[in-house]
């Protein structure tokens, strides 16, 4: 995403340090480890697949966790990541209901604690689940109510105060996850540790590596548990920063802070060569080995494998990073380090964005004048809109957003009304990314093109940059799903074949 925010990365001192600055930890002999909201629901499955798994005695330390809130409190907390629904704080921030904000609150209250009876049954961690719950959410409610009474005078603005309430409210989905799944371990006679990062009733502000320092410190990785929200309170702003993405910028920092011998993602699926729902599970194939090169594209492209922030402290940090399949916790799933450069190219993953915009600028005077670019990169950076790729020519700037068709309207209007014989025009569309650590294979553009041609699927543009990462094809929206399919057929399917001599091993994902 487009940022003019500092990066919170910035002038870290220990990045290049070869011990941490915490206690209690041995380098390089423990892992730090991600869950996410969708896998963290699953709650028996995480016990058994990932937070046990069969491990007895001190096999069971040695690890960090840091878990997302629950799949769905986020958008109740906020707004709904893909409709747009608004949640506790779009409500507030709207304020054309002076108390919608607070139903929204007291709904999120029993969906927290309906997910406690889930967890704990009758269990009685079950009563301390929920007194967790509403002590945080009275507290909250209580913070809105005295914000919003101190803003009803001409003094103070609400709008000014916003980004801090986006902040707290997102914070409650992480830290009710971690204290349940804290409490999980310890009924099993696990040594777990909450450790809050949320900032909690804490009237002293840090960065966030001094929040992780601090927090952490004193914890004896060889003996304890810890369980790490995933939202940390700080001066950067994790929200503000990173939208969503701040999870995986806490899991980022703590593996690099505390020079970890691996940091490990578990999701719902295998880093796989294409979306198995779209593509089939018994044609898709598990990647096992990559770089970061590639996992920044796949965040280009949406796939989260993980946060380009996080990867980047990651990378500079030296530290491996590893995506497995909670359900299938035997597997080694995908490896992904900074030195990996195959000698053989090939195709690994095919994947792509379905909802596209093309925003194209054209301006007859453009030929040979500075400006146009940035002018337009500023409209877009303005109005926070999400560019995936661009390219120009002598008259012509074209930009390939993800964003609604609001923030769009907008920035065009500032362009227009900038440059008056401008014509700014946009056109929905998909893009579909053929990725790979190394794609410097003859003939591939040929046979994409040739391959789409003969599904009868009309291109509407191509781009393919001189580091051979990703090629890039942008079709009509409608032709999406099966210009997947054609080219996860001609660049993966049948080169493999033709390169192994026989199907290559098939995974499916979960």
């Amino acid at each position: 995403m487009i940022s003019e925010q500092p990066d919170a990365f910035s002038g870290c001192s220990l990045l290049n340090q070869t011990r941490p600055e915490i206690p209690g930890q041995n380098p390089m002999t423990h892992t730090v480890e991600k869950i996410g909201g969708t896998s963290i629901a699953n709650t028996p499955v995480i016990l058994d697949n990932v937070l046990i798994n069969g491990r007895e005695g001190d096999d069971l330390y040695n690890r960090i966790f840091v878990v997302s809130a629950y799949a769905g409190m986020t958008n109740l907390l906020l707004e709904h990541k893909k409709s747009g629904k608004p949640g506790v704080y779009a409500l507030f921030a709207k304020a054309e209901n002076k108390w919608q904000w607070s139903e929204a609150l007291t709904e999120l209250s029993e969906a927290m604690r309906e997910k406690n009876h889930e967890v704990f049954g009758d269990h009685p961690d079950r009563k301390v689940a929920d007194n967790f719950v509403l002590e945080r959410v009275e507290g909250v409610r209580n913070c809105l109510i005295d914000l919003h009474r101190l803003c009803s005078y001409g003094q103070f603005r609400l709008d000014e105060h916003l980004m801090t309430v986006r902040e707290m409210l997102a914070a409650l989905g992480e830290a009710h996850s971690a204290h349940n799944t804290s409490l999980l371990l310890r009924q099993r006679d696990i040594n777990s540790v909450f450790v809050d990062f949320t900032g909690w009733r804490d009237d002293e502000k840090m960065s966030l590596d001094d929040r992780i320092r601090t927090s952490l410190q004193g914890i004896d990785f060889s003996k304890e548990l810890p369980i790490c929200t995933g939202y940390a309170s700080c001066v950067e702003g994790m929200v503000k920063l990173y939208d969503r993405g701040y999870t995986e910028v806490t899991f980022s920092r703590i593996g690099a802070l505390t020079n970890a011998a691996e940091a490990i993602i578990h999701k719902e699926f295998h880093l796989s060569s294409a979306d198995p729902k779209l593509v089939g599970n018994d044609k898709v194939m598990k990647i096992g080995k990559t770089n970061y090169d590639v996992a920044d594209q796949l965040s280009n492209m949406g796939m989260e494998a993980v946060h380009p922030k996080a990867a980047k402290g990651l990378r500079q940090a030296g530290v491996p990073l590893r995506v497995k399949n909670t359900f299938d916790p035997s597997d080694a799933g995908t490896i992904i380090t900074d030195d990996f450069h195959p000698e053989e190219a090939r195709a690994e993953i095919v994947t792509g964005i379905k909802n596209l915009y093309a925003f194209e600028l054209f301006e007859q005077d453009m030929v040979g004048v500075k400006g146009y670019d940035a002018e337009a990169l500023k409209a877009l950076t303005r109005h926070k809109v999400w560019i995936v790729s661009k390219s120009s020519n002598a008259n012509t700037i074209t930009h390939y957003v993800d964003c609604t068709r609001e923030s769009l309207n907008r920035a065009a209007a500032d362009l227009e009304a900038l440059y008056e014989n401008a014509e700014v025009t946009t056109r929905e569309l998909a893009i579909v990314s053929v990725i790979g650590a190394n794609l410097d294979v003859p003939g591939m553009t040929a046979k994409a093109t040739s391959a789409l041609y003969d599904a009868g699927i009309n291109m509407l543009g191509l781009q393919k940059l001189t580091r051979s990462t990703d090629l890039q094809l942008f079709v009509a929206k409608e032709d999406y799903d099966e210009a997947v399919r054609v080219l996860h057929k001609a660049l993966v399917e049948d080169e493999s074949a033709h390169r192994d001599g026989d199907p290559a091993e098939i995974r499916t994902a979960a």
